[in-house]
């Protein structure tokens, strides 16, 4: 007598999928939990329950539909993610459509997490006028005298007491404060050096007289920790007896940093402030909108036309936190919390 096989139940199959969902719910909680409380704990705990996630997908996968056929979807399907990447770089005229903003750098018309969009520029020209960008024509010798003594442009306003090496970095004006220039690179010598140091070698208004690039200032208010504050930050440049102020209609371009910066290697997402000429040849300056002063003063070169990656076509919020998890992004940046009154 031939005894019957036990057909296995659709129970353990479906206690699994409940599994499966369950961790996408999570993942997806602790990713919104991760941009509103920019906890690197957080974070952690969306990487652990993203790598989860793909590991049980892939086992499931295994099971139902073998390791070949399985293997086989995953390569039709980053097969297809190329050739749309491909369409997109053909489409919009850009050799990176799609990037992330990991600062809150833009806020609030950009958030740390949203994905971007992006369009080449095309004629750098053409793009120029017809955003109405303040295109200031400088000669070869201006500029490169500029090249040479670069250090001299990284200036930024902080205020300070009647303690004169008393500076707030924070650009939080009080009643007693007074404004004075601070050069970048002396301030990086802040720890090492001294605040005596810094402000007799550092503080240095008179110094930007003999620049291309001169700078304004005006006391402006902060939201900081649901708080306002007074704040120091640049009204206005002077370039060549042209005076330019900020326009927040202007488009937001992406650049990259290079190893001549002051900051880390990486895409900047910010606005275009206003173009310099060298006959043929363009140099951008750029701001972010939540930032007290221009890129320039935090010590970032003019990028070249050629080297801007495009413009932001259009921005998705959160899909870019995935992107951030998976390259490790996830330390507490500076900034998220405090937002310029316009």
């Amino acid at each position: 007598m031939r005894s019957k096989s036990n057909k296995p139940t659709a129970k353990p199959k479906k206690s699994q999928g409940k599994i499966t969902w369950l961790l996408y719910v999570l993942l997806f909680l602790s990713i919104i939990a991760y941009a509103f409380y920019n906890n690197p704990v957080i974070g952690i705990m969306a990487i652990a329950l993203l790598v989860a996630v793909l590991i049980l997908d892939f086992g499931e996968s295994v099971r139902e539909e073998g390791t070949k056929k399985t293997v086989i979807e995953i390569g039709v399907a980053i097969t297809a993610v190329v050739i749309i990447y491909i369409v997109l770089i053909l489409v919009l005229g850009t050799k990176s459509p799609i990037d992330t903003v990991a600062s809150c750098s833009m806020l609030p018309i950009l958030h740390r997490g949203d994905m971007v969009i992006l369009k080449g520029t095309g004629n750098i020209t053409d793009f120029l006028n017809t955003n109405h960008i303040p295109i200031v024509n400088v000669s070869s010798q201006a500029f490169n005298k500029m090249e040479s003594n670069m250090s001299s442009e990284f200036l930024i306003f902080y205020p300070y007491t009647n303690n004169k090496s008393d500076i707030n970095t924070s650009f939080i004006v009080t009643n007693d404060s007074k404004i004075a220039l601070y050069n970048q690179l002396c301030l990086a010598k802040l720890s090492s050096i001294g605040e005596d140091y810094l402000f007799y070698k550092c503080a240095v208004p008179q110094s930007q007289y003999d620049n291309l690039i001169k700078y304004n200032y005006s006391i402006g208010r902060m939201m900081v920790n649901n708080l306002t504050e007074r704040i120091v930050y640049t009204s206005s440049i002077s370039i060549a007896n042209t005076t330019i102020v900020e326009n927040y209609s202007n488009p937001i371009i992406v650049y990259s940093t290079t190893s001549n910066d002051l900051v880390p290697l990486e895409d900047i997402i910010h606005r275009l402030y206003a173009a310099i000429r060298v006959g043929g040849n363009y140099y951008l300056l750029t701001k972010g909108d939540n930032n007290p002063m221009l890129d320039i003063q935090f010590g970032v070169y003019p990028t070249s036309s050629t080297d801007v990656v495009g413009y932001v076509l259009a921005h998705i919020p959160i899909i870019g936190y995935l992107k951030l998890l998976v390259s490790g992004q996830i330390g507490e940046v500076a900034g998220c919390n405090q937002t310029i009154l316009r």
